[in-house]
């Protein structure tokens, strides 16, 4: 699926991603908590995916470095749970890493689900060293990676 007729994405305010956070990354977890520090530090973008006017799947991206390794970190990528598995996400993410790699970023990186690791996989991401109980959902995770080209 790619952007298109009726899909296009957009910049978004940190607290229009606020519903999907709540709806796709907290409806499972102990904690409801969907604002995070870093949504208004410099430098750090909101963007969503709008299907036919309707936001259907939120991501956000923060400059900040991984283990002294300049990068930009990934952040709360959620799409609604009725459309997971449709290629949305994957339009919105790889949107998201073109406008990173345009901004001169060289380096993605998250701490992503297990349950979500095959789509990042799908996307060209990779598994950077063991798994760990993220403290606020309590869900596995793992560090993930992925280069950016130079423009």
């Amino acid at each position: 699926m790619s952007e298109g007729a009726g899909t296009q994405v957009v910049e978004l305010r940190p607290e229009e991603t606020h519903p999907l956070r709540l709806a796709v990354l907290r409806f499972d977890t102990p904690t409801k908590e969907v604002v995070f520090q870093e949504d208004t530090w410099p430098g750090a973008i909101h963007l969503g995916l709008r299907v036919d006017g309707c936001l259907v799947a939120t991501s956000s991206w923060v400059p900040r470095d991984l283990e002294g390794e300049p990068g930009v970190q990934l952040r709360g990528m959620a799409t609604d749970r009725s459309l997971q598995g449709s290629g949305l996400g994957g339009v919105l993410l790889e949107a998201g890493c073109r406008r990173m790699t345009a901004a001169g970023h060289r380096l993605v990186w998250a701490r992503a689900r297990d349950a979500a690791l095959a789509f990042y996989l799908r996307h060209g991401f990779e598994v950077r060293g063991d798994g760990f109980i993220d403290a606020a959902t309590q869900l596995p995770h793992h560090l993930i990676t992925r280069a950016l080209p130079t423009p």
